[in-house]
């Protein structure tokens, strides 16, 4: 594994849910067919990573072996790092390995998951993963039977409100999930991948818009100020240049981009990650577009030493002709290089607003989608 550091600390990688969910299988399945469980479970990963790890809460009972994996996030920010996830084995007449879910895994309602709408969350490559474990297990124990294999997670249901699992359409519980069998510390592309998935998700139901929200203000502006049915929306956080490159592949035929000024802002000079800690240029941008459309060297200063958005637009609105103009370069800007990011193969919107302001700036036709999208 690539070693990763942050502020000059190695950062510890960590093992999926689907990591966990193989090797409780994989100890109860041997703990069922020998009636003595391992200290610790061996577990080759899909990346091919070898893991360690200590099966927990031994026990049979009426016929079922059963224990528990404690997942480790590493230094990944995670909320289901140190859930218990728990595996029931059983053997069954059927010569077959079956897999089912059990308390704490969410059941999926809407299309477009890696799974089919009424089927539980345990996606296709962690499903193969507990398989290819349970079969060396039966393989190295000369047992030709068939075996029933629940995973369950122990306060599935409670962990899965702070997740994204309500917005995918993913209910009762978390999923179970990791193609690669390892969570990489700090990576950005677990949340990156749930806004594919929420894409995906809106597209199969058959919706013709895509419309995207950097945050909670965006959708609550949309909401209450607008009347549009946020339902249908999906957070894109700072990755608004992935969600926007994501809803062309998916073919959506229009975008509507909604957002506070503190991201879309940046949208002007090019900037389609708008986390602080990759470009925070708000206050040059208003700089640029004022000197552009004439303002004085001293209001200029004053835009560059401003701390917030509103601030600039309150320096601006002692010349109203100036304002108006900034926010139309702006607007321009903005247009400009959301229409380059799609390469003008479908068409994109956007408004940008602040709550103190109400909205600054917005494309031509924005209002006409939002009216597509109401209530």
């Amino acid at each position: 594994m690539n070693e990763v550091y942050k502020n000059g600390k190695k950062l510890k990688y960590g093992y999926t849910t689907g990591s966990c969910a193989s090797a409780a299988a994989k100890a109860a399945c041997i703990t069922l067919l020998t009636g003595k469980c391992p200290d610790i479970i061996k577990l080759t990963t899909p990346k091919g990573i070898v893991l360690e790890l200590v099966p927990q809460n031994v026990m049979i009972k009426d016929d079922v072996a059963s224990c528990s994996i404690t997942k480790d996030s590493g230094d990944d920010p995670d909320v289901t790092n140190g859930i218990r996830i728990f595996a029931y084995v059983k053997k069954i007449e059927q010569k077959a390995i079956k897999v089912e879910a059990g308390d704490g895994i969410g059941k999926i309602t809407r299309a477009g998951l890696a799974n089919p709408v009424g089927s539980f969350a345990i996606n296709p490559a962690p499903l193969k993963q507990i398989k290819d474990n349970i079969k060396e297990v039966l393989n190295t124990h000369n047992y030709d039977g068939g075996i029933c294999v629940k995973i369950c997670v122990e306060n599935g249901e409670e962990i899965a409100k702070q997740t994204y699992n309500q917005y995918l359409g993913i209910v009762g519980g978390i999923s179970i999930l990791g193609t690669s069998g390892i969570v990489e510390p700090m990576s950005e592309q677990a949340l990156i991948d749930t806004i594919h998935l929420e894409l995906d998700s809106l597209y199969a139901e058959g919706n013709k818009i895509s419309f995207l929200c950097p945050g909670n203000y965006g959708a609550s502006f949309a909401n209450d100020l607008l009347n549009i049915d946020i339902s249908k929306s999906v957070k894109c956080s700072n990755f608004i240049g992935d969600a926007i490159d994501y809803s062309v592949f998916c073919g959506f035929e229009k975008i509507l981009l909604i957002g506070h000024a503190g991201k879309l802002l940046k949208i002007a000079a090019g900037v389609m990650n708008t986390h602080s800690a990759i470009a925070d240029c708000r206050q040059e941008i208003f700089t640029a577009h004022s000197a552009l459309c004439g303002a004085s060297i001293n209001t200029l200063k004053k835009l560059m030493n401003s701390v917030t958005i509103d601030e600039c637009i309150e320096i601006l609105e002692e010349d109203e002709s100036i304002l108006k103009n900034v926010l139309e370069s702006i607007n321009k800007s903005i247009q400009k290089n959301l229409e380059r990011r799609v390469r003008s193969k479908i068409q994109i919107e956007y408004i940008m607003f602040t709550n103190k302001f109400g909205i600054l700036s917005k494309s031509e036709n924005a209002l006409s989608i939002c009216k597509e999208l109401k209530k």
